[in-house]
């Protein structure tokens, strides 16, 4: 079974670059572990919330910019052998890779695929979503999923992901389950729908919303504490298909 590692964290602005070279080296060294691909994406339009938002998910300054990106691996278990030889290995130490940001605040978990739609493509943008889902209603998120991701394809994205939680750790100071003010009972969903570009993205939302049949399937969690963003890729490495 596919599993995605997804991640949020909080860079300041200043270090993007720092970051870029950062991104490359672990996943540089993560590919001879068994990774699939990586995708690491730069906060471009990440709106403030009232209630959440992936800003107050990671607890971002305000020379900060939100990171959203993702490792694909062949199994769970390939995951956990990987991080622990990365453990030990000396490219993913804090001389020769030292982090540009603070790592207590990111926020990480494993995720299972569970609805891929489109094909990715180099470049594009990327709206990411985290969302609280009550466990039961995992079939029907799903539902609701095929019968609107296609139409969203229609309006001009190219690639979507769905990912169910496996391990959603908590955390001391930030993690997912706080990022959407999750419930006991609620399980999260880490997803991304990819674009040509920003004015693509812009123009197809826009038609979405606007679009009467999405409107008709009942929406099976609460949608005041889903968190969205808008994103440029930084570094792809291995793209492909993640639900092989």
């Amino acid at each position: 079974m596919t599993c995605i590692t997804g991640f949020v964290g909080a860079v300041p602005a200043a270090n993007r670059q720092r970051f870029v070279r950062h991104a490359e080296l672990a996943a540089s060294a993560f590919h001879d572990h068994g990774l699939v691909s990586a995708v690491e994406c730069w906060g471009d339009d990440v709106p403030d919330g009232e209630l959440t938002s992936f800003r107050r998910a990671v607890l971002a300054e305000p020379d900060e910019t939100v990171i959203f990106s993702w490792y694909v691996w062949p199994s769970p278990e390939a995951q956990d052998e990987a991080m622990r030889r990365a453990a030990k290995d000396p490219r993913m130490g804090p001389e020769a890779n030292p982090m540009p940001f603070d790592g207590q605040r990111v926020v990480w978990g494993s995720f299972e695929p569970i609805l891929e739609v489109g094909r990715p493509l180099q470049g594009g943008y990327f709206d990411g979503f985290v969302i609280p889902v009550p466990r039961d209603a995992r079939a029907a998120y799903g539902a609701t999923a095929a019968f609107g991701d296609p139409i969203i394809i229609e309006h001009g994205a190219v690639w979507i992901m769905e990912a169910w939680e496996l391990q959603v750790p908590d955390g001391k100071v930030t993690d997912f389950r706080r990022a959407v003010a999750a419930k006991p009972d609620e399980a999260i969903v880490f997803s991304w729908v990819q674009w040509p570009d920003r004015a693509a993205r812009d123009a197809g939302n826009a038609r979405i919303r606007a679009d009467s049949r999405l409107a008709t399937q009942p929406c099976p969690f609460d949608p005041a504490r889903m968190i969205v963003g808008g994103f440029a890729p930084l570094l792809q490495t291995g793209l492909g298909p993640a639900n092989r």
